[in-house]
């Protein structure tokens, strides 16, 4: 059985990007699993994010404020923090970090 080669989280981050880079690093029918790089990013004002599934977004790297419709308070995360969205929670990325990208480890579920 031939030797599949290791992966890193941290290796090949762009060190500029116009927009979030979203990579498929492992996906199947129920799961989706995603490196997020997120350079000083907001979701454009007035788009939501209205996804079909679950996702537990993990930060790895820097930081991020995330609007959760009906919540009246910013949620901020940073490095370490986690959280799970419901499906069609509507959010938005309000802000993250500006002094390095900030780095997100997402899972989509059923």
């Amino acid at each position: 059985m031939p030797h599949t080669p290791a992966a890193n989280l941290f290796v090949d981050l762009p060190a500029q990007l116009a927009e979030e880079l979203f990579t498929v690093l492992a996906e199947s029918a129920l799961v989706r699993i995603e490196r997020i790089v997120s350079p000083a990013h907001q979701t454009t004002p007035g788009d939501w994010y209205d996804q079909e599934r679950d996702e537990w977004v993990f930060v790895l790297r820097g930081s991020a404020g995330l609007e959760i419709e009906g919540e009246p308070d910013l949620v901020e995360l940073r490095a370490g923090d986690h959280l799970v969205l419901a499906a069609h929670r509507r959010h938005r990325v309000a802000w993250t970090a500006a002094d390095e990208p900030t780095l997100w480890l997402a899972v989509h579920y059923a």
